[in-house]
């Protein structure tokens, strides 16, 4: 089934020596300014997301939860994702030993190799301006900043969505089948990464092979199946062994009501995002609530990129983005059905399109960082359209959408810039003055000409990139730990769409209502409420809770390590945040009985006691969970053990010696 098609070289233009010295000078700029970039001061995250952390470490230990995502070395739970991502980390750490370092600078390099890799993609078809400038946008995305310096699993599902698209495009080049099964193989692996989320780009690959591919159309729908096959044997060898292997003698699968990884994919990671019946979630079972489309994960709608939890992580080049998706699709209208450079405006616009889409109308889980799947898009479509409309700027209509494009980038930073109105505040007249510059030059010919045209290119750059990187460099010098972060200066809005803020700069992540870290939620909110123990990073026994990792006291520490040998878990906690600090401090396993939220129903109270009638458990750990209001087996579980055992106060936190 493999076919080679004669077609029109797609390859950029040859260019001078000196060009090509100029270019490898500009790539290396990139590389090893974007590495600096996010390598500079990780150690200052701590253990950034405690979730994850607590994983990566029980995977440095141990083979069983290495290859499972357990979150403990002794295998009582998951984390509620595919471990794929946790791979990387847990082998650095096995290597270089438990630490931040070894933790994200695995997560950095994977930055640098999404820059690295889409700069690549769209040199090769565009020219080495378009893909250093394509770099370059990616880098400054503040999302992506954020993220390819934190260790949630959206840093790997950046690289392989990428990864597919450079495959799909090799494919629509040669029509050869191979790179169709290629692209299969590496969103088979997103999916073991992020699992459904890495589904967003399949419509993108298949109709840019519909339209684009080289061979007839029903050789392109025989590859497309054989892509679909490879993207099945990627993912599904792993699924088929959890699923299989006997439920006694494997972890239960987090984030799942019956033990199961096909419901967690279909359920909680899956339909249950889109429709926001999410069992087990911090909603108990509905994400949408109020009226006009607004949950406790924000107002969904066309507008949602652009509002005060999501537009200062990725929109100020949404709508520039969009314009040149246009104007260079009208600009490629002749081409013939097989062109590249229209493939892969096809293939880049409709991967923006729908995962856009997608993320404005979820009812589910949403968080902002969520943004960064579309940074990628976003960079490509601005680096491409720039550079084709440039190079066409002696037609009056190009010279006017180009101007349309600068103007809406400059209107975008002004608005942006506005709701952080104390961050900086001379850039978004800066961004204006230079804007208008800027939209007044390229509407005229003689100084988009000669020497007047490096000026005119500076300015656009600075209207169009003054804002993100500002974001992106605030991002870079601030610490971000806990389950939800934002990039940026602290807005007031993000974290649990627009109740408050997830970025952690001062001292501990910052709570809905712009409340400070360590400060006690409402009752009924996620980690709010009686019994939770605090948790801002470095407070006195900050016991954790649903979104912030505990913080154990050397005294905690020095008694759960006592004996820790003759124990399977020195301590049990509710949540797997509560959990994680504690297994961090000792390095020794501790129980996050329900999983991330402590609504899984593991373990059952009869497990948990004859755990403890075994001598298996020393510790249980009060507080936790979803800020003290435990249900189903967490709430048994908690309740046996305070009518059971003596309870002990140490630095403010309640703890249970369950071998008395």
């Amino acid at each position: 089934m493999t076919t080679t098609i004669e077609r029109p070289s797609a390859a950029a233009p040859t260019e001078p020596a000196t060009s090509r010295r100029w270019e490898l000078l500009g790539l290396t700029a990139l590389l090893v300014g974007t590495g600096v970039a996010y390598i500079w001061g990780l150690g200052a995250s701590g253990w950034a997301n405690s979730f994850y952390s607590a994983a990566i470490q029980a995977g440095s230990v141990s083979w069983k939860a290495f290859f499972f995502g357990s979150s403990d070395a002794a295998n009582s739970i998951t984390v509620d994702k595919p471990p794929m991502s946790l791979w990387l980390m847990s082998l650095s750490v096995r290597v270089f030993g438990l630490n931040t370092w070894a933790m994200l600078v695995p997560q950095a390099l994977l930055g640098v190799a999404s820059v690295a890799l889409l700069r690549a993609v769209v040199a090769r078809r565009f020219g080495a301006a378009a893909g250093l400038l394509v770099g370059l946008v990616l880098a400054l995305t503040p999302v992506a900043a954020l993220m390819f310096r934190f260790n949630n699993p959206d840093a790997l599902l950046v690289l392989l969505m990428i990864t597919a698209v450079w495959a799909l495009l090799r494919g629509v080049e040669s029509g050869k089948t191979k790179w169709l099964l290629i692209t299969g193989m590496f969103v088979g692996f997103g999916f073991l990464t992020k699992q459904l989320q890495v589904m967003l780009v399949v419509p993108p690959l298949a109709l840019t092979y519909l339209i684009a591919g080289p061979p007839r159309l029903v050789t392109r729908l025989l590859q497309l199946f054989g892509a679909l096959g490879a993207m099945i044997v990627s993912a599904g060898w792993w699924l088929l062994i959890v699923e299989f292997w006997p439920a006694s003698s494997r972890p239960w699968v987090g984030g799942s009501q019956n033990n199961s990884i096909l419901e967690l994919t279909l359920g909680y990671n899956g339909l249950g995002r889109l429709s926001g019946d999410e069992t087990g979630s911090v909603t108990a079972g509905g994400g949408v609530g109020g009226g006009g489309g607004g949950s406790m994960w924000g107002e969904t709608g066309i507008l949602r990129m652009f509002d005060a939890s999501q537009g200062g992580q990725i929109a100020w080049l949404i709508p520039a983005a969009l314009l040149l998706l246009v104007t260079g699709l009208v600009l490629r209208g002749r081409a013939p059905r097989i062109d590249v450079h229209r493939a892969s405006l096809i293939v880049w616009g409709a991967w923006l399109l729908v995962t856009g889409l997608t993320f404005s109308f979820m009812a589910g889980i949403f968080h902002s960082y969520y943004t960064v799947a579309l940074s990628p898009a976003v960079a490509a479509l601005v680096g491409i359209g720039s550079v084709m409309l440039w190079r066409e700027r002696q037609r009056l209509w190009v010279r006017i959408a180009t101007a349309l494009a600068v103007a809406s980038t400059v209107a975008m930073a002004w608005v942006l810039l506005g709701r952080s109105a104390s961050f900086v505040p001379w850039l978004k007249w800066a961004i204006v003055f230079v804007g208008v510059l800027a939209v007044v030059a390229l509407l005229i010919p003689a100084l988009t000409r000669g020497r007047l045209a490096v000026v005119a290119i500076l300015a656009v750059m600075f209207a169009g990139l003054a804002g993100p990187t500002a974001y992106a460099v605030d991002t870079i010098a601030t610490p971000h730990t806990g389950s939800i972060v934002t990039a940026g200066p602290n807005t007031g809005s993000g974290g649990f769409g627009g109740m408050g803020g997830g970025r952690r700069g001062d001292g501990g992540m910052q709570m809905p209502g712009g409340a400070p870290a360590g400060a006690q939620m409402p009752e009924g909110m996620p980690g709010g409420g009686p019994g939770i123990g605090g948790g801002a990073v470095g407070e006195r026994g900050g016991g954790g809770g649903l979104l912030e990792g505990s913080t154990p006291t050397a005294e905690i520490t020095s008694m759960l390590e006592q004996d820790a040998g003759s124990y399977t878990w020195v301590a049990a906690a509710i949540g797997a945040n509560t959990a994680a600090g504690y297994q961090l401090a000792t390095e020794d396993p501790v129980m996050p009985i329900g999983g991330f939220n402590g609504t899984d129903p593991s373990p059952t109270l009869a497990q948990f006691q004859q755990y403890v009638a075994d001598g298996k458990i020393h510790y249980f750990i009060g507080g936790g969970g979803m800020g003290g209001r435990e249900s189903g087996s967490s709430a048994e579980i908690s309740a046996w053990v305070s009518e059971n055992f003596t309870a002990t106060t140490v630095d403010d936190v309640t703890l249970y010696d369950l071998s008395r």
